[in-house]
């Protein structure tokens, strides 16, 4: 914990971790290759006369990313396949990669950009793994030439800042992604009081300009019948699938799950938007019983503490009511409503506005509701990954809170991201809870406590949470506040279903990724590559099914506990 607090404080040495890892920690096969050459070359050359499946893994830096990618790409040639992988080797201006936490001085990365500390170590190991396999590795460069580059520079340059946002080109959302790309270098929600604002929009910009026309382009030369990558979001991701989706090339996009050893799959588009619309007939239908019932409550309250995760937020959590109660000034005999936030950028990016322009917009005015509301107590739990994240917020709520609020109503209590106070201890002294897109609330709703979604949260549609559209019938919902009662039997039976899905049917364990506790969070851990083959692992089945017949990454755990 001390390293991990001195590397959070000192750049250099997070560059040097940096280096470290991705030179000690890229996935190494030469060993299984070796054990099972016979296998793997006779694979290799049944994949010739297979179809085509494309890993543009792009950010070699992005260890989870080649650790798995690498797997999948192993996993599909003995399932007959041709993989194709392409990198970026440096041509991009700006990418998922870059981070304002990288540098001294903001003014470097504008002059030499991420080619002149992040590149080098990026591209080099993630293509010596690549290329280790045996697979076809294209690179970026290949296809943009020097003069086309000098073309997409000076097409970045006409565009007007204001403008760049809203810029499509042939139906391509590129400023939106640019504009995601950036946000995410601040780590902000918007990139006001930022002085180079605009000289980093302009280098997502281009970065996106670059990864359209490269992928539009690469998919002119092969034809695939899946493109498989990681996120789906940011730069160059979200680009990547723009271009596949326009092409009718069938989008996978993956993502850890929060379960060790668990990975979540989702068809054409990221599972940040596709969660929200997924079919009820998906899940609803499950024969629930008191085996599923103790196996999720069991691991519900796991995540109290995220010991059955490798995703979590909280370290060393306090659950003494009592304690807690003097700690924060709060009467829990008194009617009390939970609210609680995401982190600025990460609800910004990942998704759509609905009943308020922002996730911010909704704090502020939810705020200046309840200063109205004596009778009520609002508990403002801010996210701990706003300080615990992967990028740490540089544009925080409790300052935001200040600035129109500089004292706050007495009936309002904010719990800053650094508190160890439980936010489940907390909740559920609460009458209802109300969020934005955490996906607490399908964990609340599980436990029976009623939920007020404001924004894209993944339990809207689902038939059990309160859902508003507009900023009128969120004031509505409020006005009938408290509720004075818990979710009905029916609802809760909706929502533990739903929990039930998302925790162990959505996330698709491969029980040879093994924690690390560190970066990457997981690493491959096989006796022989047969342990790849069909047949062998039903996780890794459903997900080569998905991707090769265009079945339902469901993991059928219901059947198998």
């Amino acid at each position: 914990m001390f390293f991990k607090d001195l590397a959070k404080k000192s750049r250099i040495l997070r560059l040097l971790v940096r280096r470290y890892r991705l030179k000690k920690y890229q996935p190494s096969w030469k060993y299984l290759l070796k054990k099972d050459e016979l296998l793997w070359e006779k694979s290799l050359k049944t994949a010739t006369k297979g179809p085509n499946v494309l890993l543009p893994t792009s950010v070699g830096a992005y260890l989870s990313g080649t650790t798995l990618e690498s797997l999948l790409a192993v996993a599909l040639t003995l399932r007959g396949v041709e993989v194709h992988v392409l990198l970026c080797d440096g041509i991009l201006p700006a990418c998922f990669e870059c981070w304002i936490g990288w540098y001294s001085n903001e003014k470097k990365f504008l002059k030499y950009g991420p080619q002149g500390l992040l590149c080098n170590d990026c591209f080099l190991p993630a293509y010596r793994l690549f290329t280790s396999l045996g697979v076809k590795v294209y690179r970026y460069s290949d296809f943009l030439s020097q003069s086309e580059l000098h073309e997409l520079d000076s097409l970045s340059s006409l565009i007007s800042f204001e403008d760049i946002g809203d810029y499509f080109l042939d139906g391509i959302a590129i400023g939106e992604h640019a504009m995601a790309g950036a946000l995410r270098f601040y780590a902000r929600g918007d990139l006001d009081d930022e002085p180079y604002a605009e000289h980093v929009l302009r280098r997502y910009f281009k970065a996106s300009l670059i990864t359209a026309y490269v992928m539009r382009r690469f998919l002119d030369k092969e034809n695939y019948i899946s493109s498989v990558f990681h996120h789906g979001i940011y730069v160059p991701q979200g680009l990547i699938g723009e271009v596949c989706r326009q092409k009718k090339v069938p989008v996978v996009n993956w993502n850890p799950g929060y379960r060790k050893n668990t990975f979540i799959f989702s068809h054409y588009d990221t599972y940040h938007h596709t969660m929200i619309t997924e079919s009820l007939d998906n899940w609803i239908n499950i024969q629930w019983n008191d085996v599923l019932d103790i196996k999720l409550m069991t691991y519900l309250k796991s995540r109290w503490k995220g010991s059955q995760d490798w995703i979590w937020f909280h370290e060393k959590p306090s659950f003494d009511l009592e304690k807690i109660e003097k700690e924060i000034n709060i009467d829990f005999s008194k009617p009390c409503i939970g609210m609680l936030t995401s982190v600025m950028w990460d609800a910004r990016l990942h998704y759509p506005s609905t009943a308020f322009p922002s996730m911010l917009d909704w704090v502020l005015q939810t705020i200046q509701y309840f200063k109205k509301r004596p009778d009520l107590q609002l508990i403002i739990r801010i996210h701990p990954a706003e300080i615990r994240g992967t990028l740490p917020s540089r544009q925080k709520i409790m300052d935001e809170i200040k600035k129109r609020y500089p004292t706050l109503p007495q009936n309002i209590f904010i719990i800053p991201p650094e508190s160890r106070i439980s936010t489940y201890v907390l909740m559920l002294q609460c009458d209802t809870v109300i969020i934005y897109n955490t996906k607490t609330g399908i964990e609340l709703a599980a436990m029976g406590i009623p939920v007020i979604v404001a924004g894209e949260a993944w339990i809207r549609n689902k038939g059990f949470a309160m859902e508003v559209d507009n900023s009128k019938s969120y004031y509505e919902l409020l006005d009938r506040l408290p509720l004075n009662k818990r979710m009905s039997s029916e609802d809760i039976l909706k929502a533990k279903k739903y929990a039930y899905h998302f925790f162990f049917r959505r996330m698709i364990p491969l029980e040879f990724m093994k924690p690390t506790g560190g970066n990457p969070p997981y690493r491959i851990q096989l006796e022989s590559l047969k342990d790849l083959l069909p047949g062998k692992t039903i996780g890794l089945d459903i997900i080569c099914d998905g991707i090769l017949k265009g079945s339902d990454f469901i993991y059928p755990a219901e059947f198998l506990t």
